[in-house]
């Protein structure tokens, strides 16, 4: 586990830019904290009644020093962020949101469609005041459409995109029917979708000047990683079915059940499955004219992975692991979430990251995964408490001490 770096050595390649966060949830906070992590200053608005929702979906929950708690579900999105405490339904408070717009790079934001118009926090009325702002909006359905006035949430947006119709088992075995995803993918996806493109705008403000509103949408962009099972429907008119582990355009490429367990193959070459006949014992299917390819394998599915089954079983887990590593062939095991994150490679890369918060409490988060030569992403604040960096954020736009008491005995602020 790697400890986070100081806050004084880091800078990253966002180094200098400012983001006004007006998410809650996942989705936009998600990609809020791609840009923080990134070196980015972020600022996260929350209400100062309750804050962002998450920080009450648990347990497990974080217990702070002076008692208030956090679920670990808020934690895993919000580090890398001041956390400030502002009522923008109030027109002080809205004041000051747009005090802030008016010196950010970037604003996300993931409100109903036309929703923060009524507070003056809408991307043409922060544009009048920043032009050279970058506004990115994280609705459900978008903009425009005639779905674009509804609330989405990832458990819907799954059964809407098709997603939720290839995932689970086919009908007529043990368990079978359509489920979910067991992480929000669909808010994960649209957050990657929405920091990639809050990236592609500011090379466009660096070259033109010029600001722009982004809409990023759960449905577009759950539809958009369809990915091979859309262009199958596309290219060859087949509509894609539940298939359990198995895959649409490749075989052997699913689990398989060890003497002791179960353990996954992936064959993605005809050199690889010839492999894994080999290694079985199997030459008679290597050299069967129904399964030397890989078109044929899946039109003969059900006979071949019978054969495969019942060599596979006599094997021990680890003693296949090891096997198909020295063969050539993809596989390996089906870890547990304690497994995956003890595992030497997860540990080897860095990917847990010991962080502090300001009170003593230590939390350990999972960190950025990519790997910079020269500009690594950085871990300088742990998830805040609610509304913790208030005074000393509205402190930076003119917001003095006796205007905070003013305000945070209105309910203003926090």
């Amino acid at each position: 586990m790697s400890e986070a770096a100081p806050e004084a050595s880091c800078s990253g390649p966002l180094s200098g830019l400012k983001v006004l966060d007006l998410s809650r949830v996942l989705a936009g906070p998600w990609a809020s904290q791609i840009l923080g992590d990134l070196g980015a200053e972020v600022w996260k608005i929350e209400r100062p009644s309750a804050g962002d929702d998450t920080r009450t979906w648990g347990p497990p929950f974080v217990q702070a020093a002076n008692g208030v708690s956090d679920a670990a579900y808020y934690l895993c999105a919000n580090r890398n962020k001041r956390c400030v405490a502002v009522d923008f339904a109030k027109p002080e408070g809205a004041e000051i949101v747009r005090r802030m717009a008016a010196e950010a790079d970037i604003v996300v934001e993931n409100f109903k469609t036309g929703a923060l118009a009524r507070y003056g926090l809408d991307y043409a009325a922060l544009s009048a005041l920043n032009p050279r702002l970058i506004y990115c909006s994280v609705t459900g359905f978008g903009q425009t459409g005639p779905y674009a006035t509804r609330g989405g949430y990832d458990f819907l947006i799954q059964g809407m995109s098709g997603l939720m119709s290839v995932t689970g088992r086919p009908n007529g075995e043990p368990g079978a029917g359509p489920i979910k995803v067991g992480l929000p993918v669909s808010d994960l996806f649209t957050g990657l979708y929405a920091a990639v493109s809050i990236l592609a705008a500011l090379n466009h403000r660096n070259v033109s000047a010029e600001g722009q509103h982004i809409d990023c949408a759960l449905l577009d962009s759950q539809v958009a990683v369809l990915v091979n099972q859309g262009m199958n429907y596309l290219v060859g008119g087949m509509t894609p079915g539940r298939l359990g582990n198995s895959h649409p355009n490749v075989t052997p490429y699913r689990e398989f059940e060890t003497a002791d367990g179960y353990v996954l193959v992936a064959c993605g070459s005809d050199g690889q499955f010839h492999s894994l006949c080999r290694l079985l014992g199997l030459q008679d299917a290597a050299s069967d004219s129904r399964f030397k390819k890989n078109d044929g394998r899946l039109k003969h599915r059900v006979e071949l992975e019978a054969k495969l089954a019942e060599a596979i079983k006599a094997w021990t887990s680890a003693g296949f692991f090891a096997a198909l590593e020295e063969a050539g062939v993809p596989g390996g095991p089906i870890n547990t979430i304690a497994q995956t994150l003890a595992d030497p490679q997860v540990v080897a890369r860095g990917l847990l990251q010991q962080m502090t918060r300001d009170d003593g409490t230590p939390v350990t988060v999972i960190g950025y995964p990519s790997q910079f030569s020269r500009t690594p992403a950085t871990y300088r604040i742990a998830p805040q408490t609610h509304g913790q960096d208030t005074a000393q954020v509205l402190a930076q736009f003119g917001v003095d001490e006796a205007a905070r008491a003013r305000l945070k005995l209105e309910g203003v602020i926090l």
